[in-house]
């Protein structure tokens, strides 16, 4: 049967493009800005940590041992009046001699003192004239108290510092060798501590006025004083608590 003029030939199928077998993405949003943050591990972050708090700790741990480590008294002679010196020739050369020295124990510490023992001893060119020995006191913390002594001495022998006293009288200066040695606790609470400091000092008392002219301590025991003499009768009061 012959074709129909309408009916034409169909064409052979074309075969699928690749593209058919994938699906279309959606398109990609418009760019937006990101911020980048670096990544640190968090090993070197506690370490530095640990590091920082160790520093704070061992700066703090000094400043309570450099405020709680009790340290010396400070005692200083803050006046000495002669109020009585005479020589004497007959039968020998010997010096009677009555000395009023006033104490300045200064207590730096938080903690406060009680001091057992407050020894002052006084010698001219190396040679003892005697020293007083006070009784027990109370010194507040961060605190001070004057305290005063009155040294009486009949008949030192004096023969071979004859000359220099002489000079030393005739000029109205006399030098004087002291060393104060206190003995006591320092106490905060319930604790105490034991408490042992001994001062020597070179002092020149004006004659005229009786006041100090010059006055160099240590804080240890420099001079030698020799001939040491058994303690001679004295009054000890203390004038301010």
């Amino acid at each position: 049967m012959a074709l129909s003029k309408l009916e034409q030939p169909s064409s052979p199928e074309e075969p699928p493009s690749p593209s058919h077998y994938y699906t279309t993405l959606p398109s990609q949003p418009p760019d937006q800005n990101y911020v980048v943050l670096p990544y640190y591990r968090l090993g070197g972050l506690h370490w530095r940590g640990c590091r920082i708090l160790c520093t704070v700790s061992l700066v703090l741990l000094a400043a309570m041992v450099y405020i709680f480590w009790p340290s010396d008294p400070e005692v200083k002679i803050v006046r000495m009046h002669v109020k009585r010196m005479q020589i004497h020739t007959i039968p020998i050369i010997a010096l009677d001699i009555s000395l009023l020295i006033t104490l300045k124990v200064r207590n730096s510490d938080v903690y406060s003192m009680d001091f057992t023992s407050l020894d002052v001893a006084v010698g001219y060119r190396g040679k003892m004239l005697g020293h007083v020995k006070s009784e027990h006191s109370h010194v507040r913390a961060m605190g001070s108290s004057y305290l005063e002594a009155e040294l009486q001495l009949n008949g030192v022998e004096v023969l071979s510092d004859v000359v220099y006293m002489l000079e030393d009288l005739a000029r109205g200066t006399v030098p004087f060798d002291t060393v104060t040695e206190v003995v006591g606790w320092l106490g905060l609470f319930f604790f105490k501590f034991p408490l042992k400091a001994k001062v020597s000092c070179e002092i020149v008392v004006n004659r005229t006025y009786q006041t100090i002219i010059r006055q160099n301590c240590y804080p240890q025991l420099l001079l030698r004083i020799q001939n040491f003499k058994a303690p001679q009768p004295c009054n000890y009061r203390a004038i301010v608590g």
